[in-house]
């Protein structure tokens, strides 16, 4: 019953204010924390040891795709939050020598 009266709600909002209405939050570019509470959870070690992990099969999924293609002129895109981006650069570096030459952000939206 709910959906059936927020449903023309949200869709005469989303007309016509687009979908920024309801994304605005989603979309911020800064990866420092916002809040105290933001702050206190980038800190959680859980937190790190989740990231930490996921940094490395990124990192060793890249190293997958140095090995077969090294030698190649090829570009690589990596869909990742902002957060992790510093892992990767270093981890690139340390492990291959790589330097960051350039950079293009864009901000992606994944509907599910």
């Amino acid at each position: 019953m709910l959906l059936m009266v927020a449903a023309p709600v949200m869709g005469l909002v989303f007309a016509l204010r687009g979908p920024r209405a309801f994304l605005d939050d989603d979309l911020v570019v800064e990866d420092l924390p916002s809040t105290l509470q933001a702050e206190m959870m980038a800190d959680n070690p859980v937190i790190h040891a989740l990231t930490d992990r996921r940094d490395k099969r990124l990192l060793d999924a890249l190293g997958e795709i140095h090995a077969e293609h090294g030698d190649e002129p090829i570009r690589v895109g990596i869909v990742y939050g902002a957060g992790h981006v510093p892992a990767i650069a270093s981890g690139l570096m340390d492990r291959y020598g790589y330097v960051p030459r350039e950079a293009e952000w864009l901000t992606v939206l994944v509907q599910s």
